[in-house]
């Protein structure tokens, strides 16, 4: 077993190459958050740009379907009327340390927004706690793995 792995398994973590122990406190805590943003294609791009400017540069989007409020369009393709039940939106996976969340969250809010009030299809944005990471070249663990 790596020294990584028995630290972790033992409750602790290896910061500066030193094992440190880990109160029972500090590793109920959750320091990282992934936020998840249901959003209209057309703003992925400004969305992406906005995120780098705020020093957010990792991110996952993938495309989905799905309706809330709008329960689908109808709409007319040579003459006749179909409705689609499933309307194209993207969803972005954002993985934050605690001190990313704020700005995030109102960054997502300002500009995936449709005009200056919004309107019914621009997405939804939520916060779910990340109880543990790992990145998997260096086997790292907790927030600094983000």
């Amino acid at each position: 077993m790596s020294i990584r792995r028995r630290a972790a398994f033992a409750g602790g973590s290896l910061r500066g190459g030193e094992f440190v122990e880990l109160t029972r406190t500090q590793r109920n805590r959750i320091f990282v958050k992934l936020i998840v943003a249901i959003i209209q294609p057309t703003k992925l791009k400004a969305v992406r740009e906005a995120l780098v400017n705020i020093e957010v540069v990792r991110m996952t989007a993938c495309d989905a379907q799905g309706y809330g409020r709008q329960r689908g369009q109808t709409e007319l393709y040579r003459g006749n009327e179909y409705k689609s039940n499933l309307l194209r939106k993207v969803t972005l996976e954002i993985l934050v340390n605690d001190d990313f969340v704020d700005r995030t969250l109102e960054t997502l809010a300002h500009v995936a927004r449709t005009g200056p009030e919004g309107s019914i299809g621009d997405g939804k944005i939520f916060v779910l706690p990340c109880e543990r990471v790992i990145r998997l070249n260096d086997g790292m663990e907790g927030p600094e793995a983000v």
